[in-house]
């Protein structure tokens, strides 16, 4: 049986312990993050529409600060230290926001700062856990094992808003803030002994896994100007998060249309999330790591823009929620299945240095700087009295050209993976 299953997963033996620690770890990290999103994306809505752009602008500007402060830890610390230092920020972040949510005069500041922290610390456990991913395994091993690791994450994200939507309206929102910090809390276990496995069988191949980095704290934006490489998958970067952030503003109006109470506008993002996160870890473990052999990492790439062109043409056909939710699933199972592991295997050709800092770096400054210019780009649209069919059409032209980029990044990335580089 077991035999059978590590074929089926395409598992070299030496392997099956540290996919399993990786398959939990990034299970327990969705899982907390999930519990939390319904909550961020329903005080996005309660806080109002027109403070949106603010919103991201904040958090891109959280950003800004949050990336020189990793690149100094990481700069001065090995991995096995930094790793649970960013973790255990973020669980003690999460502790003091449930004390402040307990104060009724600060309510509504607290939401707002609540929305863009939980937007920074998505970004950035996932750049962080992905950094770890791919200073652990190879481009071939990527490609077999990135798919499998992904399923455990989106277990996590499947688990999350289930218990969103089944504890919300018994405990109350703000006391779903404990049983996520006790899930990140897990997550240091994982690292733990992910850490002796790479030291089993790593060290004696990369002995500088154990050193920090080294470096400047600005090395991540610095290493990103320098390279063309790197300022594609900058591209690749903007005008994914662009087009997310159409469909997040129109998603965000459609649905405050379609419902006027709060719990169940809650309720339907637990189960817009769940749907996706069904589709996704089905996809994952019984798609992904075949679609990425056969179609390489440029294919692969570019599925996710194409499908999204041809929603958007959709969309501004039939503006309803019907469509908009169907899009959601589709698109954002698409992400999380195929285009992230894609994405990710991009950084498995670079050295340490690259993998840690300007893949933060552009997993968070650049991610949510996209996101701020998009925000603003929309409510100008609108301002100027595009509707949100023409905003639809201005999508598609974005997401062929997005095809193009992710094609070309692929293509660069089996060159660069190539033994005579």
């Amino acid at each position: 049986m077991r035999a059978w299953l590590t074929r089926l997963l395409q598992l070299e033996r030496r392997e099956a312990t540290a996919v399993g620690w990786a398959f939990m770890y990034f299970f327990l990290l969705l899982a907390s993050y999930y519990i939390l999103r319904p909550l961020r994306d329903e005080m996005g809505i309660a806080g109002g529409l027109a403070q949106l752009p603010w919103v991201f602008t904040g958090t891109f500007l959280a950003m800004l600060a949050a990336v020189p402060l990793f690149g100094f830890i990481t700069t001065r610390l090995p991995r096995r230290r930094f790793l649970p230092l960013v973790y255990g920020f973020f669980i003690f972040n999460l502790l003091l926001f449930y004390g402040a949510f307990q104060v009724e005069s600060w309510h509504a500041i607290t939401a707002r700062v609540f929305f863009v922290w939980v937007s920074v610390f998505n970004l950035f456990v996932i750049s962080v856990f992905w950094s770890f991913m791919v200073d652990l395994f190879e481009s071939s091993q990527g490609k077999r094992l990135f798919g499998l690791i992904a399923a455990g994450g989106t277990a996590g994200a499947i688990t999350g808003p289930l218990l969103t939507a089944l504890l919300v309206a018994p405990v109350g929102p703000v006391n779903l803030l404990p049983l996520s910090a006790l899930l990140l809390a897990g997550t240091v276990l994982c690292i733990v002994q992910l850490g002796r496995w790479a030291d089993r069988e790593l060290v004696a191949a990369s002995p500088q896994s154990n050193e920090p980095l080294g470096g400047s704290i600005l090395a991540g934006l610095t290493l990103i100007v320098r390279s063309p490489y790197l300022l594609g998958i900058a591209l690749f970067m903007l005008l994914f998060t662009t087009l997310a952030t159409f469909v997040y503003f129109e998603q965000a109006h459609i649905v405050a249309q379609s419902f006027t109470d709060s719990a169940e506008r809650t309720r339907f993002f637990a189960l817009l999330d769940l749907a996706v996160n069904t589709l996704t870890v089905l996809t994952q473990l019984l798609v992904t790591s075949r679609l990425l052999t056969r179609l390489g990492t440029a294919g692969s790439l570019a599925l996710l823009p194409v499908l999204s062109g041809l929603g958007f043409m959709l969309l501004a056909l039939t503006p309803v929620l019907a469509v908009l939710a169907g899009f959601q699933v589709l698109r954002r199972a698409g992400e999380y299945a195929i285009t992230r592991p894609a994405r990710e295997l991009l950084y498995t050709v670079v050295d340490r240095e690259t993998k840690y800092k300007a893949k933060n770096a552009l997993d968070t400054v650049v991610y949510r700087g996209g996101d701020a210019l998009a925000g603003w780009l929309f409510t100008g649209l609108k301002a100027l009295g595009a509707g949100l069919t023409l905003i639809a059409v201005i999508a598609v032209p974005l997401a062929l050209a997005w095809a193009v980029v992710a094609y070309w990044l692929g293509y660069r990335q089996a060159a660069l993976s190539r033994p005579e580089h």
